[in-house]
């Protein structure tokens, strides 16, 4: 949970996980769905789906037993070095670095690297296991990462509170924070998206998503990408048409909101439609036909909540 979100906004999921979720076994049995549900507003939701695949392979191939080696535990689903090498050296007290974006920006100022290049990055790494030659490697990774976040932040550098002060070497400098080198940002894509509400009576049309595309397993409304040229209407209906397989009539719009995501951002604007003709679906993803009362029991990506709260102002239904 603590991958890309801060510890404030994990904390009462953590919890309310642990209520619902108290054991491994609970994990790897759960329904995906279900877990997804629970993970909601959290984000980066292939997290959720790996920690489920890795329940479920040490329940089956460990015997219900986390591996402790480096080697097997690194080899579960959604775990890479950071991973291992914090859980490893908290949990089992193993000399492992966990280099974080906190111990590499404090590291980097104390042994004053500007560029992290792979040649620094490898020099941070040993003078970190240096140090965990002398014991408690848990304890050195954790105290780096709390000076990280709440001491040597990124844009402001509180050396007075810091116990590292007098061996930090960029504090001899008075301009720690040009350490290490910021990278340029890149401006993120937007993208006009489209989507439909369709209904047949008093049910509305819902997808699933691919579990191999962003915010895979999630559910939403029909619709997609605008292409240059095309009207709102026009995206509609002919994403309506290759998603669904049958041509709506677009009525009402109920509004617009904007969203960000980590690599891009999005514009989108819906409305709700019928079928013409009461044509038959044809869809190759997982649907349902669901009342807006059993939105809450599914899990939705955050965008979709915010025309959640424009529909919930002006009635669902067309």
């Amino acid at each position: 949970m603590l991958q890309q979100t801060q510890v404030e906004t994990v904390i009462p999921y953590y919890m309310k996980w642990l209520d619902k979720y108290p054991t491994l076994k609970n994990v790897a049995e759960a329904n995906e769905t279900i877990l997804l549900k629970s993970w909601e507003g959290l984000g980066y939701y292939n997290r959720c789906r790996n920690f489920k695949k890795a329940a479920t392979n040490i329940m089956k191939e460990h015997e219900g037993q986390i591996p402790t080696d480096y080697d097997s535990f690194i080899k579960m689903p959604g775990v890479g070095e950071y991973i291992a090498a914090a859980v490893l050296s908290i949990a089992h007290d193993q000399s492992h670095p966990a280099l974080d974006g906190n111990i590499i920006r404090v590291m980097s100022r104390f042994l004053k690297r500007k560029k992290l290049s792979p040649y620094n990055r490898k020099i941070i790494k040993n003078h970190v296991q240096m140090w965990m030659e002398f014991g408690s490697p848990g304890d050195i990774n954790q105290a780096l990462m709390d000076i990280g976040s709440q001491v040597c932040k990124p844009n402001q550098a509180n050396c007075y509170k810091c116990p590292l002060e007098n061996s930090c070497m960029a504090r001899k400098t008075d301009s720690p924070e040009i350490y290490p080198s910021s990278k340029l940002k890149k401006q993120i894509p937007n993208y006009d998206v489209v989507t439909g509400i369709i209904w047949k009576n008093d049910k509305l049309l819902i997808l699933q998503r691919d579990e191999k595309n962003h915010l895979g397993g999630l559910w939403e409304f029909p619709g997609g990408k605008m292409k240059n040229g095309e009207s709102h209407v026009q995206t509609l209906t002919r994403e309506i048409k290759e998603e669904c397989g049958f041509d709506v009539d677009v009525q009402s719009k109920i509004g617009s909101i904007k969203h960000i995501y980590s690599h891009f951002s999005i514009k989108m604007t819906s409305f709700h439609c019928v079928s013409k003709n009461n044509s038959t679906l044809n869809t190759t993803q997982p649907y349902k036909w669901i009342k807006p009362a059993q939105i809450k029991d599914l899990p939705f990506p955050k965008a979709n909540h915010k025309l959640f709260a424009i529909l919930n102002k002006q009635g669902w239904h067309v």
